[in-house]
């Protein structure tokens, strides 16, 4: 008889547990950064009212980054609902700010 401890290999059970409890710790993540995303909101909204105040104009680059935004918001949403399994940003690229 040996010393080692034998090993016995997860179960299906456990790895669907593990990938629910991994799942969970991603979908917390993205939870925490849609929070913050809202102040990022807040803030771009104050400064293209103000853009747009001033100078009679809109920002381009705060229209493409909000378009982009939305589109992170999507993928953010789509995954913490479960609609979709692909992580967004920070796990994939930022989407691009194409309509």
């Amino acid at each position: 008889m040996s010393d080692t401890p034998e090993t016995t290999p997860e179960t299906p059970e456990a790895d669907s547990r593990k990938a629910v409890w991994m799942r969970g710790l991603h979908m917390l993540i993205v939870l925490v950064l849609t929070g913050i995303a809202g102040y990022v909101v807040t803030a771009a909204t104050v400064i293209q009212f103000f853009w747009q105040l001033f100078t009679a104009t809109k920002n381009d680059g705060l229209v493409r980054f909000g378009r982009s935004l939305g589109q992170w918001f999507n993928e953010a949403i789509a995954f913490l609902t479960g609609v979709s399994e692909e992580k967004p940003f920070p796990y994939n690229g930022w989407p691009s700010d194409n309509p």
